[in-house]
């Protein structure tokens, strides 16, 4: 299995050896409970190594500085919220576009209800709005992953306006969830039903559905009245 991007994007040395990663996995958890408790400004190297049980130069022969190391716990919380998607998707459950929109957004709430740092961090714009990405922004990046799983798994056309549309929608309903997440600990219901409604109307105006594979009487007729060759 190849090492995920979480473990080599922002390391200036890539754990090899099993206990390696392991240290280097602690100090990711280390730094989502530390986000959580003193926020992006509060957390230093020399906590996150105290709270990861490893020596301060433990931390310096992985990361460079505590950006680095926020960086990593993104991508390692991007790479779950994708695997999360997956499985939804594996489950066979999801018969439309619109059923996968939504099961993006009910992952994305449960991470803020489920995962250590993530209701502090979501995917990196408390840091920096380019953490994932050089080009692209962060809610530009889960947009283009929403692309990917409605084209492959739903047969809606790639475009421009669908990208557009999907930009559009991630930046609200992430303005929205973090909204009902500061009005509420679990996230407020009514702020989170708002988000959902919003964003399902938005979208069916301009996401277009697949075209309906042609059925058998279709298919006659389209034969009926094809132009004939010439004999």
């Amino acid at each position: 299995m190849a090492t995920s991007t979480a473990t080599t994007g922002p390391l200036r040395r890539v754990p090899v050896q099993g206990r390696s990663v392991a240290r280097v996995q602690r100090m990711l958890d280390a730094c989502a409970e530390l986000v959580d408790e003193v926020g992006y400004e509060g957390l230093t190297t020399t906590l996150l190594a105290e709270r990861a049980g490893v020596a301060i130069g433990s931390v310096y022969q992985f990361f460079p500085d505590k950006r680095a190391i926020v960086q990593a716990l993104t991508l390692r919380n991007m790479e779950a919220y994708l695997q999360r998607l997956a499985d939804r998707l594996a489950e066979g459950d999801l018969t439309d576009w619109w059923d996968g929109v939504a099961a993006g957004i009910d992952e994305y709430i449960d991470m803020h209800r489920q995962v250590p740092g993530f209701r502090t961090l979501h995917f990196g714009d408390v840091v920096d709005l380019h953490l994932l990405d050089e080009d692209r922004d962060n809610n530009g990046v889960i947009a283009e992953q929403l692309v990917r799983v409605l084209v492959e798994q739903f047969g809606i056309a790639d475009s421009e306006r669908l990208r557009f549309a999907l930009e559009m929608a991630v930046e609200a309903a992430d303005a929205l969830i973090q909204l009902a997440f500061r009005r509420d600990v679990e996230g407020d219901p009514q702020v989170l039903a708002e988000a959902r409604a919003l964003i399902r109307e938005y979208l069916h105006r301009h996401v277009d559905p697949p075209a309906p594979a042609p059925t058998g009487q279709d298919s006659a007729a389209a034969g009926a009245v094809a132009p004939q060759p010439a004999g």
